[in-house]
């Protein structure tokens, strides 16, 4: 298979696949490759760089289960220092916050599916987060 730049007289750059160089000319004096923007046949073949495939396919290494748990931990830890723990109080909270009743803040906190839906509802973006029960002790 054959991919060749090609462009139109009116400046309408274009890739064309082709089973082979001399294919591409059959068609080309047969009027058959056309210029997709504007229709024209006046088609003419652009330079273009090799495909070269020097190296084998390489493997995707597969990722170290350890290391994205310890990834996820630290993302984990990082939520938690960085939003206040509003408890059962969630709901209620992010309400308040979205109303401008309350400061504006990151928190957390427990709720319920209902009350979360809820929540999405009236437009308040909420995220459920379950966080191993290892995080739940005071960071030290």
């Amino acid at each position: 298979m054959k991919v060749l730049d090609l462009q139109c007289p009116h400046g309408h750059r274009f890739e064309g696949w082709f089973a082979s160089a001399d294919e591409f000319e059959a068609q080309l004096s047969r009027n058959l490759v056309e210029c997709p923007v504007c229709g024209t046949t006046e088609i003419n073949r652009m330079p273009s760089a090799p495909r070269l495939n020097l190296s084998g396919a390489t493997q995707a290494q597969p990722a170290d289960p350890r290391a994205l748990q310890a990834q996820v931990m630290r993302a984990l830890r990082e939520v938690l220092e960085k939003t206040e723990n509003v408890g059962e109080r969630f709901a209620e909270e992010a309400r308040r916050i979205h109303y401008n009743e309350a400061p504006a803040r990151s928190i957390r906190g427990v709720t319920t599916p209902e009350d979360a839906q809820s929540l999405v509802e009236e437009g308040i973006d909420v995220m459920p987060l379950p966080i191993p029960a290892a995080l739940k002790e005071p960071l030290q």
